[in-house]
């Protein structure tokens, strides 16, 4: 049985209307109505009702028992609240609206019923109209983009073919028959719902991880961000010349922060399919393993970061970018800060993504694998330093007992061992942090007072 229990402090829980600030959100930092608590990606809240001193008071408030589920699955939605709607996505993938301060059900919708498919949902999109009235819940399941009603939790008959969109159509490519499909949450620019997308990542044929942004009224497609580019685009002459017809991945599958001061919108990608074999796609490969920047209103190119060059291990970004200001030497930068599967964290400026602090290539070991072309150098930032161990040797192994030990030692005597770039290779090789990092996709929090930094 899963469920999800709301703990409440010990005085009582506070519901903020929403409202509309100056830079056009449509929340308040004491709500929590957008992915990662806001657009900016900072997993923070300015409530100080429940603090250090108190948390150990909490009990529960509601418990909300979902249907269906067992071994196996799990919910990894981050629920959003709007007013006092808390909308959530079960094991199963079905969504459900409750009330926020009594846990009751309000409404649920299977998507399985409408085309949709069991698996995993991280959350789900709001649209607001111009008034501040949410309008608009947008909701990925296999292959379709839902547009519901979400007082009613009714499908918009007007948006896309009878509520829905066909993600694998609109790709700018032959017709797409591969998986694609979205785990986590687009974000909202005016009236436009920006999306990623997850596609293959095997040894076969899989979709390009394009980035699109749709009408939220009809679903018409405004633009499109080839991650993998066509001819006489950025980053074109980084592939083989016919890559853009048949390369897949490249995708942002962690979702967005958005600055809507500026206007831009902030991703990372992933790694370019296969996602541990490359020799069908020498070259730096970008925009995967990039942070992007895009002008969110027309998806015109504004600058990229590459963290990974012609990834081998499947270092994908797992999160948007966190954005962040600085004050460095008494000076204010408006800043993001990626975290990655290799424990790096590149700090970059919003206006033209280039490094707050230095960011040195280095030589890295070279693969062995006939046909394969590695990148001879890597980025690895000098700060801030990295959060998850990098290496492991011989020299590393923990004396728990002298068998344990040297029998490790005695395995690894037959292995390749190196930094975080040792490629795969003939000869079994030690990956760390191994294929899963590093950071996950839950990505980083900050608060939202300037850090001081030097």
């Amino acid at each position: 049985m899963q469920i999800i229990c709301i703990l409440l402090a010990i005085s009582h829980l506070h519901f903020v209307h929403v409202g509309i600030s100056d830079d056009g959100e449509h929340f308040s930092k004491t709500s929590w109505s957008v992915y990662n608590g806001d657009r900016q990606s900072t997993h923070y809240s300015t409530l100080e009702e429940i603090n250090r001193h108190n948390v150990k008071n909490l009990r529960p408030g509601w418990i909300y028992e979902f249907r269906g589920g067992g071994s196996g699955t799990t919910i990894q939605c981050n629920p959003v609240i709007f007013k006092n709607f808390l909308y959530i996505t079960s094991p199963i993938m079905e969504l459900v609206c409750l009330e926020a301060d009594t846990g009751k059900e309000i409404w649920s919708w299977d998507p399985v019923r409408h085309g949709g498919s069991r698996g995993v949902n991280r959350g789900v999109t709001l649209w607001w109209d111009k008034d501040g009235n949410v309008k608009r819940l947008f909701m990925v399941s296999g292959i379709y983009l839902f547009a519901l009603d979400p007082e009613s939790g009714a499908m918009i008959e007007s948006f896309g073919v009878n509520g829905r969109i066909d993600l694998r159509k609109g790709l700018d490519r032959d017709w797409v028959t591969e998986l694609v499909t979205c785990n986590t949450p687009g974000v909202i620019y005016n009236d436009l719902f920006i999306l990623g997308s997850r596609v293959g990542e095997g040894p076969g044929r899989s979709a390009p991880g394009h980035v699109r942004a749709f009408d939220v009224h009809t679903g018409e497609r405004k633009w499109i961000f080839h991650t993998i580019p066509h001819p006489g685009e950025p980053g074109y002459e980084t592939w083989p010349p016919d890559a853009w017809k048949s390369a897949g991945g490249a995708n942002a599958w962690g979702g967005f922060s958005l600055d809507a001061r500026s206007g831009r919108v902030y991703f990372g990608t992933g790694s370019a399919s296969y996602d541990h074999f490359g020799g069908n796609r020498i070259g730096a490969n970008l925009f995967a393993n990039c942070v992007v920047a895009l002008d969110a209103q027309s998806g015109a190119y504004q600058w990229h970061f590459q963290t990974v060059h012609h990834d081998l291990w499947d270092y994908d970004l797992p999160c948007p970018p966190v954005l962040v200001d600085l004050k460095i030497d008494g000076k204010d930068i408006e800043a993001l800060a990626q975290v990655t599967k290799m424990g790096h964290t590149f700090v970059l400026r919003r206006d033209n993504g280039q490094p707050v602090f230095e960011v040195e290539e280095r030589p890295v070991p070279q693969s062995d694998i006939p046909g394969e072309k590695s990148w001879p150098t890597q980025p690895f930032p000098k700060a801030p330093p990295a959060f998850a161990q990098q290496e492991f040797t011989a020299a590393k192994v923990a004396e728990l007992s002298p068998e344990s030990a040297q029998w490790i030692r005695e395995r690894l005597g037959t292995m390749r061992t190196g930094g975080v770039f040792l490629p795969p290779g003939i000869v079994p090789s030690v990956v760390l942090p191994q294929f899963n990092g590093g950071a996950e996709w839950g990505g980083p929090a900050v608060t939202l007072k300037p850090a001081s930094c030097m």
